[in-house]
């Protein structure tokens, strides 16, 4: 059962859907809430987005099964010792469950509607090449909504299981009792079918002309992993932080990281600039600058540094421009141990560090769709 629910991050309210899920920590089980936002965010003891939920999945820190004789609790509720569990929920089908919220929550198709679009051109069609993306897109389905992607309790899934199969192809018809499908059975599975698509809805009217565009690709949060000298060789979107050793030329001076030059423009001191600049690492950076002073009116223009050092930062490497613009049109969600103001954890700050790295992809999208008309022109 998923329930309503939102988070706001700085005036935007962001809706998101949550269920009950177990956290094993330190070998307790601790029953609490996974909340999934329309921006792809997952709140799980922790933000996080689809691919770190399917980490904490692997390592077993959100849990779908639970040994017999395990403690868990319910804070401020109660404790229990399991004598005996029975779950039925894996961890594919909680991915997909998430995935399926968070496509429910950008008015997108789930995989269940995904699934009748793909009967519906089978139907049409009856080709080979769609009844395989029917089976797809079945298959895609969490096993445990697969009953009920048809809204019909009384044949549940089986018509479509039926459509599916071919003749005589043994199909589970029931616990203990398998059968095989005849043609029969089919003819009657697309008499069903033909039946139910008669009445089905017209498509949903489309949005205004100026809606915002639907996340395509979820969330994805930026972890504070950068940390030994040295530039790997597949940084992933660990290239977008600010720790990241990719070199930049601000002014005519060269700054081994965004930090040490975000940090060197924050103070007036010409001598202070220098000794920022050649931190041996940006946390000495951030270390040194705070102990002067700041530029007067600092908070009012670091937002406007940042984004010109984020310009440069991309513009200079290209290769680090490609992997922000393969980040698609997902939210950014900057993580780490800075002020509220640039990062976000839960419901807490700002994330301007993230809103201002999807400003920056949004203008290297805008200046390939610019290119891509003047070669065309």
């Amino acid at each position: 059962m998923l329930n309503r629910t939102f988070r706001e991050v700085d005036g935007e309210r962001i809706e998101g859907l949550s269920r009950p899920v177990f956290i094993c920590n330190g070998g307790h089980y601790f029953l609490t809430e996974l909340v999934v936002y329309a921006d792809g965010a997952i709140d799980v003891w922790g933000l996080t987005d689809l691919e770190g939920l399917r980490r904490h999945l692997e390592t077993g820190w959100v849990a779908t099964s639970i040994p017999r004789g395990a403690q868990a609790s319910a804070d401020h509720l109660a404790s229990w010792r399991m004598a005996r569990t029975t779950m039925h929920m894996t961890a594919e089908g909680l991915l997909g469950e998430v995935a399926d919220a968070i496509d429910e929550l950008n008015g997108r198709p789930d995989s269940s509607e995904r699934c009748w679009m793909a009967i519906e051109r089978y139907m049409e069609t009856r080709s080979e090449d769609d009844l395989r993306a029917l089976r797809e897109a079945y298959l895609a389905v969490p096993e445990l909504e697969r009953q009920y992607v048809l809204g019909d309790m009384g044949s549940k899934d089986l018509p479509l299981v039926d459509l599916m199969a071919e003749p005589r192809e043994a199909v589970p018809q029931g616990p203990g009792d398998p059968s095989a499908v005849t043609e029969e059975d089919r003819e009657e599975a697309i008499a069903y079918f033909e039946e139910v698509l008669s009445h089905r809805s017209e498509p949903r009217p489309p949005g205004r002309a100026d809606d915002p565009e639907p996340v395509e690709a979820g969330a994805i949060t930026l972890y504070e992993v950068v940390r030994a000298q040295g530039r790997p060789e597949d940084p992933g979107v660990a290239a977008l932080r600010n720790e990241y050793p990719a070199e930049i030329e601000v002014g005519g001076v060269r700054y081994p990281t965004v930090v040490h030059a975000y940090w060197a423009l924050s103070t007036a001191d010409p001598a202070a600039r220098e000794r920022i600049a050649a931190a041996a690492r940006p946390y000495d950076a951030e270390r040194l600058a705070r102990e002067t002073a700041r530029v007067e009116k600092w908070a009012n223009v670091r937002a406007a540094v940042m984004a010109r050092l984020l310009r440069a930062k991309f513009a200079q490497h290209p290769r680090l421009a490609e992997i922000l613009l393969g980040t698609g049109t997902a939210r950014l969600h900057y993580s780490g141990a800075a002020p509220d103001y640039w990062t976000t954890a839960g419901s807490r700050g700002r994330n301007w560090m993230g809103r201002l790295l999807e400003l920056v992809r949004s203008e290297l999208q805008a200046d390939q769709a610019t290119e891509g008309r003047s070669a065309t022109g």
